[in-house]
């Protein structure tokens, strides 16, 4: 593996970050888009890595538009959204008859990107078969149509992104150790958002500007112990994270200078980021660890939950309405979420009545529902295809997994 080391030509990363919207300026950001302009000049296999929502889908465009193929096609492929039957077909193509609905020929990706780059991206999701494939072009630039003898020739530049573990794939035999290291010629680590220092607040306050322009609101303002709040949470969504909480307050909070407590409200708890795993041999063989955004979004939907109890709550309390950690105060339990191995507990208020603007009661009693990971999955999955209108490419984006893992567990599930 090749490591560019040599001192940074800050000029020209303004220059990139200027010319993809790239804000921050954390070393090991600086550092990454750095090594992207200097390997950009060489036609070496780049790996890209990092944690769902660091923004790596910005490097492998550095990477070509400031390289000798910038006037060639620059292709992007979601390995994680195509079917395992239909890969194959998709980036090297087919020939008629190749299989039963191939009515006519095929060009793939690597043909179409001849000359030019493509972006492999959840590289981690290809089955082994398609690997083998790709490390082939990899080696020689040779590869083969489904269904033909003849191998034909392709002149791209490969660069591949991940949020997989590639080298514990490799130990469960997921992944190809050869095709890793020739994949990995040149590594870029996106750091997470938790690493980034003052980052946080730089792209808070952009993400604020463009919600109150879009939605015509006044801009929002943090406090002192709001800013503190924003930049000792440790994001485990990262920017996509940041960004939806930027635009929850900006809608939904009605004075405009957001205090600690309001902040906290709409972050989930500290630990969410360290979620348990459930171990294979206590789900019947399953592991969750591909899928443990499931239950980050299970999680969120119930910070949705309470921001919605905090709106309603303001609403029939009229000219005194409740501050939003109030309406946490009277449904202290609303809050609570307690991750087991096999269950997830979650309390919340079955009924709510308000007597008057001045008072609120609390009646009923709270209900203890018990829901197995099954039950979430299944319920989590649901719910995402209802408000997308089944649309399956756009479930699987809001549930931050791959379309190939919705399809498994569509069918896992019998989910019509």
């Amino acid at each position: 593996m090749v490591s560019f080391l040599g001192i940074m030509d800050t000029t020209e990363i303004q220059r990139v970050k200027q010319q993809f919207g790239i804000i921050g300026s954390a070393p090991e950001l600086m550092r990454a888009i750095d090594t992207a302009i200097q390997v950009a000049r060489t036609d070496l296999t780049v790996l890209v890595t990092g944690e769902s929502g660091v923004g790596k889908e910005f490097f492998p465009q550095i990477i070509h538009t400031n390289s000798a193929r910038k006037h060639g096609k620059y292709i992007a492929v979601n390995c994680g959204a195509i079917p395992e039957g239909t890969i194959d077909s998709e980036l090297f193509g087919h020939v008629k008859g190749a299989f039963t609905d191939a009515v006519s020929e095929r060009r793939g990706y690597f043909s179409e990107a001849d000359g030019g780059t493509i972006f492999l991206d959840e590289v981690g999701e290809l089955p082994i078969s398609t690997q083998a494939r790709l490390l082939r072009v990899l080696e020689n630039g040779e590869f083969m149509r489904v269904g033909s003898s003849k191998v034909e020739k392709t002149n791209v530049r490969i660069v591949c992104a991940t949020n997989v573990n590639l080298p514990e794939a490799i130990k469960n035999g997921r992944f190809r150790e050869d095709l890793y290291y020739r994949l990995s010629t040149v590594p870029i680590n996106v750091p997470p958002l938790r690493k980034r220092g003052g980052d946080v607040l730089l792209l808070f306050k952009k993400f604020v500007m463009d919600f109150s322009a879009r939605y015509n609101v006044p801009k929002i303002e943090l406090d002192e112990a709001a800013t503190e709040a924003l930049l000792s949470y440790s994001w485990p969504g990262n920017i996509r994270q940041l960004k939806n909480v930027a635009e929850q307050i900006s809608i939904l909070e009605l004075n405009r200078k957001v205090t600690g407590d309001t902040m906290l409200g709409y972050l989930p708890q500290q630990n969410m980021g360290n979620l348990p795993v459930p171990a294979a041999q206590q789900n019947g063989g399953k592991t969750f660890e591909s899928e443990r955004e499931i239950l980050y979004s299970v999680l969120f939907d119930m910070r949705r939950d309470i921001t919605e109890l905090r709106r309603q709550v303001k609403e029939l309390m009229g000219a005194r309405a409740v501050a939003p950690h109030d309406a946490v105060q009277l449904y202290p339990h609303a809050q609570e979420v307690t991750i087991d191995p096999r269950t997830i507990h979650v309390s919340s208020p079955s009924t709510m009545h308000v007597s008057s603007p001045s008072t609120m009661h609390e009646v009923g009693e709270y209900i203890d529902e018990a829901l197995s990971l099954d039950d979430v999955e299944k319920k989590t999955i649901k719910s995402a295809l209802d408000r997308n209108h089944g649309r399956r490419r756009d479930a699987a984006r809001e549930l931050n997994i791959s379309e190939r893992t919705l399809y498994r567990k569509i069918k896992e599930y019998g989910i019509e």
